[in-house]
């Protein structure tokens, strides 16, 4: 079981049922990736492509060559860039949250 998978049993336990991000989502929202060892050889990136065609990277570094582990540093940057995605989708669920909020004591949620 990955951590994810053990927050996510906990919480499905303690019936924590507000509105919230999930990974399934998260997973659903990717349509490609992508992985580069920068020059160096040091560097793997990660570059998820969201339905949307929206981009996000992770990565995942060693300090010397002779530990560079393809399979540990794909999982890694992978891992760095879902939570890059994890931010924007929680960014977006507090802002519609917000706008329904407005909507519902008639504000005007002024926006920029």
């Amino acid at each position: 079981m990955t951590n994810a998978e053990a927050i996510e049993a906990r919480i499905q336990e303690l019936r924590l049922t507000a509105p919230r991000v999930v990974l399934n989502h998260i997973e659903g929202l990717i349509v490609d990736e992508t992985y580069t060892v920068l020059p160096s050889g040091k560097i793997m990136v990660c570059e998820l492509t969201l339905q949307n065609g929206f981009t996000v990277r992770g990565e995942a570094g060693v300090v010397s060559r002779a530990n560079f582990n393809e399979e540990i540093r794909k999982r890694v940057s992978r891992e760095n860039a879902v939570r890059g995605i994890w931010q924007l989708e929680g960014y977006l669920l507090q802002q519609r949250l917000f706008e329904q909020a407005q909507a519902e004591l008639g504000g005007s949620g002024d926006s920029v």
